[in-house]
């Protein structure tokens, strides 16, 4: 099992919007608007390395406003 948090830097107005589609994607467990640094912690759960790869790279970071992204992967 791979378990990982996705920060999230996306555009000014844009967060909740983006809340709502990130949470109708598969493996994401749950997304908050956030203060600080990033916009949006996304918590995402995969069955694989790979699976978690292209969670990632193909849908998330895919998505339209979406700036940056810096994943942190837990460590069990």
């Amino acid at each position: 099992m791979e378990k990982a948090y996705v920060l999230i830097g996306c555009e000014l107005g844009s967060e909740t919007e983006l809340v709502k589609k990130l949470l109708d994607i598969d493996k994401v467990k749950d997304a908050h608007v956030t203060y600080g640094d990033y916009d949006i912690v996304v918590e995402v759960e995969t069955e694989t390395e790979r699976q978690m790869d292209n969670l990632i790279t193909k849908k998330i970071r895919k998505l339209d406003k979406i700036r940056t992204t810096t994943t942190l992967g837990v460590v069990s």
